[in-house]
């Protein structure tokens, strides 16, 4: 036996590399990963001023956030998990970065709604590398016995670059043109934007191309310091981890196993409540309390998205913990969070004061993040190494297409219809055709008399919506206890032939 097959013989105890090499690996992938959620979840944190500028209603902002972006991230997702199951996967994430970075630059320069679309389709394009090739990666850096912590820790960028997306686009968003632009002129960089008006450039626009731009340095130093480690390696021996699964061979692989679609159920219907509450946060603590987009984003939405990210850490925690006693537990878990965290949203969408909203909100949002490690755990768990990348990408194909793709036009679609009917149950359905919402923020005195019961109805309607949306989360949690009950025996164990097992 050679010394380099007698180090990988060893690969399912060490794992790849040393234990800091390990370390620095995982965090910059849950960097990536963050960076990919800063960049995904920007354009919710400005979604009111984006409103405003292009007129839009509910309807049409969750049109614009939600089915375009989750269509092609799902279109490009197989093919690129494919190419990660047979080539190197650090270049393919570096490729993905670039894209995705650039894309979201572009965005802040959308001249109109158009624009601003099919720069958020290039967004889709490239987040749609990440995710797969970096679960590949992570499997085979660390050992069976340490994947559900390491992939809780790398599940962490959802939440995390949800926190700095809020900081970020509430921070810069609140800064007005003019400033930016004399900003510029101090450190010397004025001229290179010449005849530019700065008074007619809003806040969010500047914040996509500042949030965008440093993924490309960060995508080189990917490239430069993370090594390709041998597929399979950190796996039992007996483990065929070489052979380089076809799309067909990885689907007759998941593909007959509950615990996948049970799996893809759950996880789907999540983000379907995840992504339209998260699309329209902003606007309701600005609607329905009255702060501005700065104050939404920094003294609300960074919180909830750092608590968040403290549920994500605690469900990969407590799997981990917890699997010598109860082998299902990254199955089962996420649904006991999902259950817990039902009542507590409904709460705070009605609570009467936004202290008391927000701390019914924290309480939820970390009881419905525990799922997150969980989807990846047990994805990458029932099937063999060569095929993980691609189940992991029809695992976020469904996902995207259910979540992302539905979930904030239907808390659009169902605001729009909740506004309506208060204003019908107000009377003033007479005065409806000409009102126009985004003056609640701007000018209320415009709207004359009817004018706060107009911009009610307008908060009201939202605030229906997304306690309606929540109670998905029930079916969601059913979702993942029926995938406990096979995970038992769907997981993969290559020539070991699959047992029962308990709780």
């Amino acid at each position: 036996m050679t010394d380099t097959t007698a180090e990988q013989h060893q690969g399912h105890i060490t794992g790849f590399g040393t234990k800091g090499y390990r370390t620095y690996v995982l965090l910059s992938l849950m960097l990536v990963y963050t960076l990919n959620f800063i960049d995904r979840t920007l354009i919710s944190v400005v979604a009111q001023p984006i409103i405003n500028e292009f007129q839009l209603n509910d309807t049409q902002w969750g049109l614009l956030s939600g089915p375009p972006f989750a269509l092609f991230y799902a279109l490009m997702g197989i093919p690129i998990a494919m190419w990660a199951d047979r080539a190197n996967r650090v270049i393919i994430i570096t490729l993905c970065i670039i894209i995705w970075s650039v894309m979201t630059a572009l965005c802040g320069i959308a001249s109109g709604f158009i624009w601003l679309l099919i720069f958020r389709v290039g967004v889709a394009v490239g987040e749609a590398g990440c995710t797969p090739p970096a679960n590949s990666l992570i499997t085979d850096y660390y050992p069976p016995r340490s994947r559900a912590g390491a992939l809780g820790i790398y599940s962490m960028g959802v939440t995390i670059g949800g926190v700095l997306a809020q900081l970020f686009g509430g921070l810069i968003a609140g800064i007005q043109g003019e400033d930016f632009g004399a900003w510029l002129g101090t450190i010397g960089l004025g001229g290179l934007f010449p005849g530019i008006d700065w008074s007619t450039v809003g806040g969010w626009r500047i914040a996509f191309v500042v949030v965008g731009l440093p993924g490309v340095v960060i995508a080189l130093i990917i490239l430069l310091t993370i090594k390709e480690p041998p597929r399979g390696y950190s796996d039992p021996p007996s483990l065929d981890s070489q052979t380089k699964a076809g799309f067909f061979d990885a689907f007759r692989e998941f593909g007959k196993k509950p615990t996948f679609w049970w799996l893809s159920l759950g996880a789907a219907l999540v983000a379907f409540v995840g992504y339209g509450l998260i699309n329209f946060q902003a606007p309701f603590l600005q609607r329905v309390h009255g702060i501005g987009v700065r104050d939404a984003a920094v003294l609300y939405g960074a919180p909830l998205a750092a608590v968040a990210a403290g549920g994500t850490f605690l469900g990969g925690f407590l799997s981990e913990r917890l699997e010598g006693r109860f082998p299902r537990v990254a199955a089962w878990l996420p649904g006991v969070g999902l259950l817990v965290s039902v009542p507590f949203y409904i709460a705070a969408f009605f609570a009467p004061t936004l202290s008391l909203a927000f701390m019914l909100w924290i309480v939820a949002a970390i009881a419905h993040y525990a799922y997150l490690g969980a989807q990846y755990t047990v994805g990458t768990a029932i099937v063999s190494p060569k095929s993980r990348a691609t189940t992991i990408s029809v695992l976020l194909l469904i996902v995207s297409l259910i979540g992302n793709g539905i979930g904030p036009l239907f808390v659009g679609a169902m605001s729009d219809f909740f506004m309506g009917m208060e204003i019908n149950n107000a009377g003033l359905s007479s005065m409806a055709a000409d009102f126009n919402p985004r003056l609640c923020s701007t000018d209320p005195t415009s709207l004359g008399e009817t004018g706060p019961e107009l911009c009610r109805a307008y908060a009201n309607g939202l605030r229906y919506s997304m306690a309606a949306t929540v109670l998905f989360m029930i079916l969601a949690a059913a979702s993942y206890f029926m995938a406990a009950v096979s995970f038992g025996r769907d997981r993969y164990r290559g020539d070991v032939p699959a047992a029962g097992m308990s709780v």
